[in-house]
């Protein structure tokens, strides 16, 4: 018998796929993080000329195993915007450098059922990235991360991912890290200051999204 979550999923999961390839997405569906990066790396790599590749802050991405795959590769300089060996900076230059790049590599906030991606980012440095500069954008998406519309959307990133990421950086300090719910605070450290909605993908087909059938990121 076949399994009936599985069998759900992958109803949703194909008919987000269809929603986003209307607003010029492409889009291709994983069965897990493994197989995220045989998708990338089979699929996608071979259509694009990369000689430099970043990322933004993504708990998915770093859980298929691309990263190590890009460091790898012969003839790729990849960019860490995250390198706790070099001074903050030097952090900051590199994510204006990672604007740059040919690859960008990140995640998404949410995805609605009628294909939109829509994010809430503190330094702004992942949603600009989705926006405008590199050439390829590769955003690997857990099914947790969809939603039917983009009010759904709002409302898991206020009350889930953005009280989530927060306490995973312990050296914040904001109201939500004690609450787990936002407070729209005027905290320093606020990690919630530009939304980003992006209805279609310009150039088409410049964003390139792997939905995964798993939970991942927050």
């Amino acid at each position: 018998m076949r399994d009936p979550i599985d069998a759900y999923w992958q109803l949703r999961l194909q008919r987000c796929k269809r929603a986003l390839e209307k607003n010029n997405f492409d889009v291709f569906v994983a069965a897990d993080t493994r197989s995220s990066g045989a998708i990338f790396l089979d699929e996608i790599l071979p259509g694009i000329e990369v000689k430099t590749a970043a990322w933004g802050d993504s708990m998915t991405f770093m859980a298929t195993g691309v990263r190590d795959m890009i460091n790898a590769a012969p003839g790729i300089e990849m960019l860490d915007p995250f390198d706790a060996q070099v001074s903050p900076e030097e952090r900051l230059e590199r994510r204006r450098q990672a604007l740059l790049a040919d690859l960008f590599f990140t995640g998404s906030n949410a995805v609605t059922e009628n294909g939109l991606l829509v994010n809430l980012d503190m330094v702004g440095n992942r949603v600009a990235g989705i926006t405008f500069g590199p050439k390829t954008v590769v955003l690997f998406v857990g099914r947790n991360k969809i939603v039917p519309t983009l009010e759904d959307a709002m409302h898991r990133i206020k009350n889930l991912a953005a009280p989530a990421n927060a306490i995973r950086h312990p050296g914040l300090k904001t109201p939500c890290m004690k609450t787990a719910v936002c407070m729209v605070c005027s905290s320093p450290d606020r990690i919630c200051n530009t939304w980003c909605i992006t209805e279609k993908s310009f150039p088409k087909g410049r964003i390139k999204i792997i939905l995964i059938n798993q939970d991942l990121g927050l």
